[in-house]
């Protein structure tokens, strides 16, 4: 099947037995479904987070940040338990490591420093902007043998191949993206668009990721990313595209399209915005400090975008990093990636329903050493979060705009 051509959705929509009281946010559902309608009200949820009696009213909290609530989040087709009045509670659990701050600015022994030798034994160029090179232990690639046959449907494997590179941003290792200029973060937008085009002409995914501090996974302090092409389309992009196609077929505009012109007039959620980005702690948040990077105008793609766009692409993510690191005056951890159209075989295909965005997954919740764990419940039974995403937003938006390490020293 087509990526690009309308997929069975996962799950039935409901008929509107919408609540007067809270119409968008728990609507009751019959005990036994009606039939299928051919189509929903605007803005109706395809799931329901719980059944409901009919006859059960919900009266709306006038106070969100204490009350807990469930909310849709559109893109993922699920809900989110939002629990505000447990940030209270005391905390005597795990607390991290905050990372280090005397990482040095080159080391022979680091295989990403300039001149290093990588576990392969080759030795790296001495590079002085971005570099990338194969993964030396990927986790793709492209020669793969397909696996045998199924003999039954609840064992079925498919083939897997594609390759796997590292990108460097910078040849200091005690540099990350927020402390890095405009042009030197511009560069790394353009061999992102140059990658996701190179690698995208025969790959229908294009998978670019970054995993920053030890808390994320990240085993190596050096300022890098990783860039992931596959010959399917992992989980993720078959939920956004199932999702973000049913949403401009029902609604005829591109979901994060509307989104992003919705949050840009209600304010509440936004963080940082410019002439052509914005970027919100989405209303349907998981992570505590998620946030979602927004392109103003339709865009498909990374390599779309316009040179204006790529300017105030690396201006607007340096404001939000800063303001990340600001938050607990700490390099602040998160696992963020972009997603766009599916490329390969779909380039020639429909895909406006898509619109590029960026996601951003920090841990961390009260402090730079207690994150946020997605366990027991989470795992068992839907996401929650501990802090309305209109407290989070604001905290953020509060903050300034200058890092915490370039402000002049406070004197007693």
């Amino acid at each position: 099947m087509s990526v690009c051509t309308p997929l069975t959705p996962l799950c039935t929509p409901l008929m509107s037995h919408t609540c007067p009281s809270v119409p968008r946010l728990c609507p009751p559902v019959p005990h036994v479904l009606p039939p299928v309608p051919h189509s929903r009200p605007p803005h109706t949820p395809l799931v329901s987070p719980m059944p409901l009696s009919p006859r059960v009213t919900l009266q709306p909290s006038p106070h969100p940040a204490e009350h807990q609530h469930c909310r849709y989040n559109p893109l993922r087709d699920e809900w989110v338990l939002v629990s505000a009045h447990r940030v209270k509670r005391p905390w005597q659990g795990q607390l991290e490591e905050p990372p280090a701050e005397d990482v040095p600015r080159w080391d022979p022994a680091n295989p990403l420093c300039p001149g290093a030798t990588r576990a392969n034994g080759e030795v790296n160029p001495h590079y002085e902007g971005t570099f990338v090179f194969p993964n030396d232990f990927p986790a793709l690639q492209p020669d793969a043998p397909a696996p045998g046959d199924s003999d039954h449907p609840l064992f079925q494997a498919a083939a897997a191949r594609g390759v796997c590179k590292v990108m460097c941003f910078h040849p200091w290792s005690d540099l990350t993206l927020p402390l890095m200029s405009l042009a030197e973060i511009r560069a790394v937008i353009d061999a992102w668009a140059e990658l996701a085009a190179e690698l995208g002409a025969s790959y229908p995914w294009v998978q670019i990721f970054e995993n920053k501090g030890a808390m994320m996974g990240c085993s190596n302090p050096h300022p890098h990313c990783q860039v992931w092409a596959s010959s399917f389309l992992p989980n993720e992009a078959r939920l956004e595209e199932r999702t973000q196609r049913q949403y401009r077929d029902q609604h005829g505009v591109p979901m994060l399209l509307e989104y992003a012109e919705q949050e840009a007039r209600r304010k509440e959620r936004l963080v940082v915005e410019n002439e052509d980005w914005l970027v919100v702690v989405p209303y349907w948040a998981t992570w505590p400090f998620q946030t979602l990077l927004l392109p103003r105008r339709h865009v498909l793609r990374l390599q779309d975008l316009r040179d204006s766009e790529r300017d105030s692409l690396a201006s607007i993510m340096r404001r939000l990093l800063i303001k990340y690191d600001n938050l607990f005056r700490v390099s602040f951890p998160y696992s963020m990636g972009w997603h766009g159209a599916p490329t390969g075989p779909h380039l020639q295909e429909d895909c406006g329903h898509w619109q590029l965005h960026a996601h951003y997954y920090p841990p961390l919740l009260r402090s730079a050493t207690i994150r946020k764990f997605m366990v027991g419940y989470e795992m068992l039974a839907q996401a929650q979060r501990d802090l309305t995403p209109e407290q989070a937003a604001e905290r953020l938006r509060s903050l300034p705009e200058v890092h915490y390490k370039q402000r002049p020293q406070e004197t007693s």
